[in-house]
């Protein structure tokens, strides 16, 4: 008798490098490996929040200390029950208004969160992002995902896919959704009782925050135990050295440096630079952070011996790209 048997073969990802299949990603971060996927935000290298040796390769990966936590991506507010033991009302109107969105809240941990996650912390940092690919990604997964940015640590973070794979290479895949349309990392906000507290100013103004929570606190670095992401004093940094300058002409005219970077609010007339890059023509703060990090990608890759960066105006999403170039010019 004629006995046939099937043998059952697990499919296989397909090699690493830029994609736009969902379905292959979704099948690596299954089987524990790494996936950069695309926010509004920025790009994170994402992980099975409850797959610890994958948590550990974000970590080696990225060159991060193990003290600085990571915070967990959800695609519905639902999944909020979970994964925090506790949901202040002020973090729940804040939640309703910006998310999906450049927005993280740090909550107090269920058991079940990895202490990897957290950094030791009782809180963990929760997000939900704005980006049609990644929330279709996160959607036909039984697990949320943990993903800073897709940068090695203290790095200039990536807003493209061609980014991270210029810091990674093929060893890391990467979801190809475009540029990032906000630019800037998450505005990260914590509590005391009912108090927000922000540890990172990000891609919502503080305005924003205060008109739908009322007046917050800030606590924005911590060098030994950081309560969230970004609160290095050295952080989004380019090999070149930088120096933020409340006047170009000045600064300009001052150094001695002969390759000379600009980054410029609206204008590119500064004759004595090499390259000159402006984040806005128009003087909209919202394109500037929208530019920021890929032109700091550029002048990083031109031989330039200084990037003199222009303080922004010191508002709305001002105040947050300059707290981006303060921390990189360190």
């Amino acid at each position: 008798m004629l006995c046939i048997v099937f043998a059952v073969i697990p499919l296989q990802p397909m090699s690493s490098g830029i994609t736009t299949d969902i379905a292959n990603c979704r099948q690596l971060l299954h089987q524990g490996e790494l996936v950069a996927i695309p926010t509004e935000t920025v790009y994170g290298l994402a992980a099975n929040i409850y797959d610890e040796a994958a948590i550990k390769k974000i970590f080696e990966t990225k060159g991060r200390p193990l003290f600085n936590p990571l915070i967990v991506h959800i695609h519905d507010i639902g999944q909020l029950s979970k994964l925090a033991a506790h949901v202040p009302e002020n973090a729940l109107k804040l939640a309703e208004k910006f998310w999906p969105g450049p927005l993280t809240l740090i909550l107090p941990k269920q058991d079940t969160i990895s202490d990897l996650i957290t950094a030791g912390k009782e809180t963990v940092g929760i997000r939900m992002p704005n980006h049609p690919l990644t929330l279709e990604l996160l959607k036909g997964l039984d697990f949320p995902v943990a993903a800073p940015s897709a940068n090695p640590f203290t790095r200039v973070s990536p807003t493209s896919a061609q980014h991270v794979a210029d810091y990674f290479g093929d060893t890391v895949t990467v979801l190809d959704g475009g540029p990032c349309t906000v630019g800037l990392e998450s505005t990260i906000v914590g509590f005391d009782g009912e108090t927000p507290i922000i540890y990172r100013k990000g891609g919502v103004p503080i305005e924003a925050i205060e008109q739908c929570v009322g007046a917050v606190k800030l606590v924005l670095k911590n060098e030994k135990a950081p309560e969230a992401p970004g609160m290095l004093l050295k952080h989004y940094s380019p090999r070149t050295k930088l120096i933020l300058t409340d006047n170009l002409e000045k600064a300009l005219s001052r150094t001695e440096f002969e390759k000379i970077g600009v980054l410029s609010f609206y204008t590119d007339d500064y004759p004595k630079a090499t390259v000159v890059k402006v984040l806005s023509k128009s003087k909209s703060l919202e394109e500037a952070a929208k530019n920021l990090f890929d032109a700091l990608h550029q002048l990083d890759t031109v031989g330039l011996e200084v990037i003199i960066a222009e303080r922004l105006p010191d508002k709305g999403l001002g105040i947050s790209i300059n707290d981006r170039l303060e921390r990189a010019g360190n």
